[in-house]
């Protein structure tokens, strides 16, 4: 690669409106002398010096926390709540059987470190702050090697380059971004999809650096770590109504695959995968013991992705239904199925809000007179959560009956348990969803998160539980002055 810097800018897009603020008040300076910047591990891993077990006891209390609070607004919410809240159970936190390189998807920031050098990896703070500093990954735990690896192959391309890093402040540059998805099955699959900011290349200079990209990944190997898949991303400013950045396949294999309860998945580019693999296996087992689908049973998967949940299901029901807004996702939902030589799922394409009372509506129709209906819908949503239109649709759905929320940030998902649990409304139609069983998975050891999962079940559906239930695990009677039970980790 020829190591002279790309002399100047084709289409210099606006400069970023935040540091234009900052600079006109004349104030950037001052925001970063006036703090100590974070350490890699600070920012990404803040409980790495902690012994395993304190981890899951702080997440433990957090948690805690959080459904206290939960409860609490419900009860303001819907004054009507308090007798159906009674028996809601936290069981606490289970545990990662994987704590140490279990990511097995990282995005990291093409930057630079204090010292002025290329870096690939984590950004120490936060842009709204002004920071734009990165660090290397090399010695947090959270992260496996492959994935390091990539990082530092992707640096030393990045160094060699005489293209530049991106840099936020007047959009310059052009590489952005690396994701890398490693798979925790023996097959040493490493996919990287380099994030390129192309507003500033011509068509000939765009063309060498992908040729560029391709040459150095297909020659490159060190020991057990090699590139079997390259892709290349556009992560220039979407167009109007584009949904995630267009990605354009340069080498290897399209897919890499991994395996969760005994199943083997594709996994595309785009397309969400837990992060977390083996974790996986138990936030999936936790999902179906609280579900309890029934031979007879229909399971909606809302946000299917590849559609992990839904083959997980398969065997424990009659049927599932998949919804999932990337159609990359679907494709791969429909493949995994059947190489799984499953044959009751069937996926969807879309956004759920549209699909979720037609698939009612067919699982409704498809039901002999007289045979029992039973729909269980399944959430997993992004870190935003559902949109309220999905909420409004799960509400409508009177044949939904049971739902099962897993959020992997319980925070941000309590705006959609309230609104599962509001009154009937205009816009909130049918009889609201109550807690009944709230489980923690901790999916992200090393990390401050937390996944969750919450059973609710309609109104009329909720059944009484007894005394000898509630004393199994925490009790929740009281938002604003219950004390729970002092559940111990070993416990959970």
């Amino acid at each position: 690669m020829d190591s002279v810097p790309i002399a100047h800018m084709i289409a210099k897009a606006s400069a970023d409106p935040l540091q234009r603020k900052r600079k006109e008040a004349g104030n950037v300076e001052d925001v970063e002398s006036n703090k100590r910047q974070r350490s890699s591990a600070e920012a990404t891993c803040p409980l790495s010096g902690m012994p395993y077990e304190d981890q899951l006891r702080q997440k433990d209390s957090s948690m805690k926390e959080l459904i206290k609070k939960f409860v609490g607004e419900l009860k303001k919410t819907n004054r009507d709540s308090a007798k159906n809240l009674e028996n809601f159970k936290y069981e606490g936190v289970l545990p990662s059987p994987a704590i140490d390189g279990y990511r097995n998807k990282n995005e990291f920031t093409v930057g630079k470190n204090g010292q002025g050098e290329v870096v690939v990896g984590f950004r120490l703070g936060s842009y709204a702050d002004g920071s734009v500093e990165v660090a290397e990954v090399e010695t947090l735990p959270h992260i496996p090697k492959a994935a390091k690896w990539g990082a530092k192959s992707f640096q030393n391309f990045v160094r060699k380059s005489r293209f530049e890093p991106f840099n936020p402040e007047g959009n310059a540059g052009h590489f952005k971004q690396l994701m890398v998805r490693t798979s925790s099955s023996n097959t040493n699959e490493l996919m990287l999809v380099a994030g390129i900011y192309s507003s500033n290349l011509s068509d000939s200079d765009l063309m060498e650096l992908k040729r560029d990209l391709k040459e150095y990944y297909e020659t490159i190997e060190e020991g057990d770590f090699k590139c079997s898949s390259l892709y290349y991303q556009d992560v220039k400013h979407r167009e109007a109504g584009q949904m995630v950045s267009p990605v354009e396949h340069l080498s290897g294999s399209t897919h890499i695959f991994d395996t969760i309860h005994g199943l083997n998945f594709r996994i595309s580019p785009l397309a969400f995968f837990q992060i977390n693999t083996a974790g996986a296996n138990v936030l999936y087992q936790k999902a179906i013991d609280l579900a309890a689908p029934k031979a007879h049973s229909t399971v909606l998967d809302i946000c299917c992705g590849t559609g992990t949940i839904a083959l997980a299901f398969a065997k424990h029901c009659k049927q599932v239904l998949g919804v999932e807004i990337i159609p990359d996702a679907i494709k791969d939902a429909e493949f995994n199925a059947e190489n799984n030589h499953i044959s009751n799922c069937k996926f969807y394409a879309g956004n759920a809000d549209d699909y979720i009372q037609s698939m009612v509506r067919e699982v409704t129709y498809g039901t002999p007179p007289g045979s029992p209906l039973n729909i269980i819908a399944v959430v997993d949503p992004p870190r935003a959560g559902l949109h309220n239109r999905s909420i409004a649709a799960i509400r409508a759905a009177e044949g939904i009956k049971r739902l099962v929320y897993i959020s992997c940030n319980p925070q941000r998902a309590q705006r959609n348990w309230i609104e599962l649990g509001r009154p009937q409304s205009k816009q909130y139609k049918g009889d609201p969803f109550y807690p009944v069983t709230a489980v923690a998975v901790d999916m992200f050891p090393h990390t401050s998160h937390t996944e969750m999962i919450i059973l609710f079940e309609r109104k009329n559906d909720v059944e009484e539980r007894t005394d000898v239930d509630r004393n199994q695990s925490t009790t929740l009677v009281d938002a604003g002055t219950t004390e729970i039970a002092a559940d111990t980790i070993g416990e959970t």
